[in-house]
């Protein structure tokens, strides 16, 4: 059963998006993106142009038998001001 990839961080700050994150939004590619960088980007994703939604939240129980990615993407390239700002940093 594939089960839906979820990345640890903003693509574009890096900032921590743990699988309980309320804050993790995601496009059809599940490029992965906090609220922060997704609304300075309209909800649009900088990769593929789609819609960036909430990203689901696993149950925990479920997180042991399909845990959550701990690859990160960090391209802050094309990024709005806050990625901008995070990559300074």
């Amino acid at each position: 059963m594939a089960f839906m990839d979820l990345k640890p961080g903003c693509e574009c700050c890096d900032v921590d998006l743990p699988p309980e994150s309320p804050d993790a939004r995601i496009c059809t590619f599940e490029c992965t993106y906090c609220a922060t960088c997704a609304a300075e980007m309209d909800n649009t994703c900088k990769n593929c142009g789609g819609n960036l939604v909430p990203r689901p939240i696993r149950p925990a129980e479920k997180l042991m038998d399909a845990p959550a990615s701990t690859v990160r993407l960090f391209n802050p390239s094309n990024c709005p001001a806050h990625g901008e700002r995070a990559a300074k940093t």
